[in-house]
């Protein structure tokens, strides 16, 4: 089978043609006849599946007749980054047909959004937060919306996303086509399916199990040797590009400074940058000027790097099917990947449910030459500073009389507020004993 027998519009065919398009993925050569058709469609597959392509572009197929400048298909992503790829996906593979699509989602500016839905699109590819935002303003018309697009839902389920998306299809045509695509199939997202899919046609590919191409491999550690190990891992590993996740945003950031500071052209991509820098650190990525980026699990789902050679679990995940997700990054359009996963005492029960998800036990590996005896730091070690010998103080027009009380004067001069007693700052050392700080008549360290 080849992508010329379902018989899509010239337009579109040109498109994927010149997207390299040859032989469709199994859920593409199930899913699209039957949206082509008209038929609702729920979508069970993971990540890497090519699922994007499925629902595409049979939309660009039937948007080719009717009217133009409405919004006539909707397209609901769980994240910015998926958001944009989706576009991506729209833009690329109907670049002849002269459709226009337009990205809807917080943390940017929402006017260019307004003036670009008032332009006019016939697809919308949008997170649910800010669809709300633009529904309750009044500045997209939905009314005559043909397809609606739940991708990943799953995901939005796991993020919270359910109540918006309920309010969303308040605001929608009920004679419409819905397609659904999820991973996994969790009650609520089940339900939900029932509530709005109507007959629909189930595609599977692939739900559970990750890629064949993936080899897996624990890597037994104390969590205070993770960095040094993951270093020396890198050191050892021929690598290509490598995408490394951790569990808080403040560790991907430290960690992606970390690896630049060892040599490395990493960046990180996590929830507290700004959509500007996500974009650019991802980016960076894809083109290779970064060959590592540092994420937490907002990068796991929806994200197209086909090029990724390894997935490094720095911290392992809290599900079995969130390591699926993961580790999906790599392994993509039948390549080979690794997946690597730095795993301590407290991981035993998380790492038997993952092994029970891939039905088979994981390698585990050492990394020869790596000292895994070094005793973990004493508390605020990297603070500490070598004791001084004991002086007498000389009299400080400040130190109070006797009898008398007076707050000690911080190192600014003005007098410490109680709350700030034994609080460090940023690289100070630990605090001396005695009442004040600063030894009287010393001269002040710099800040």
């Amino acid at each position: 089978m080849d992508f010329k027998s379902f018989g899509f519009h010239p337009a579109v065919a040109t498109g994927i043609a010149a997207a390299g398009y040859e032989t469709p993925t199994p859920i593409q050569a199930q899913a699209i006849p039957a949206v082509m058709a008209g038929r609702d469609v729920m979508g069970l597959a993971q990540t890497g599946t090519g699922k994007t392509a499925a629902f595409a572009l049979p939309i660009l197929h039937r948007l080719q007749q009717g009217e133009r400048g409405r919004v006539r298909a909707l397209v609901i992503a769980p994240t910015r980054e998926l958001a944009e790829q989706i576009n991506d996906s729209f833009v690329t593979l109907g670049r002849q047909t002269r459709l226009r699509s337009v990205t809807v989602y917080g943390g940017v500016g929402v006017n260019p959004q307004v003036q670009k839905l008032k332009a006019g699109a016939e697809v919308v590819v949008a997170c649910p937060g800010r669809l709300l935002d633009h529904i309750a303003q009044g500045t997209i018309d939905l009314s005559r919306l043909e397809v609606l697009v739940l991708d990943e839902a799953d995901q939005m389920f796991d993020m919270g996303f359910l109540p918006d998306i309920r309010r969303v299809l308040k605001h929608l045509p009920p004679r419409r086509q819905t397609l659904l695509f999820s991973a996994t199939m969790p009650i609520d997202i089940r339900t939900l399916a029932q509530d709005i899919l109507v007959d629909p046609v189930t595609v599977q590919v692939g739900t559970v199990a990750p890629a064949v191409t993936v080899a897996h491999a624990l890597y037994p550690v104390e969590q205070h040797l993770k960095t040094p190990l993951l270093l020396e891992l890198l050191r050892h590993t021929d690598t290509e590009s490598v995408l490394i996740f951790t569990r808080t945003k403040h560790r991907a950031k430290r960690l992606g400074e970390q690896l630049e500071k060892a040599g490395y052209r990493a960046a990180s991509l996590q929830g507290n940058l700004s959509q500007n820098r996500r974009q650019a650190a991802l980016d960076g990525f894809r083109d290779g000027t970064f060959q590592i980026l540092v994420a937490t699990d907002i990068a796991a789902r929806g994200i197209d790097v086909s090029q990724v050679s390894h997935v490094i679990n720095y911290d392992i995940p809290d599900t079995a099917e969130a390591y699926i997700h993961r580790i999906g990054r790599t392994g993509r359009a039948a390549r080979s990947g690794d997946a690597f996963t730095l795993v301590t005492s407290d991981d035993g029960a998380m790492v038997r449910a993952i092994e029970r998800s891939l039905g088979a036990p994981i390698e585990r590996r050492t990394v020869q030459g790596f000292d895994y005896s070094v005793p973990a730091p004493k508390k605020d070690v990297e603070f500490a500073r070598p004791p001084r010998e004991p002086r007498q103080a000389r009299p400080h027009a400040n130190q109070p009389k006797k009898g008398g009380a007076a707050a000690s004067p911080s190192a600014s001069g003005r007098p410490s507020h109680p709350k700030d007693s034994g609080r460090r700052q940023p690289g100070q050392g630990a605090p001396a004993s005695g009442p004040s700080r600063q030894r009287p008549g010393s001269p002040r360290r710099p800040r």
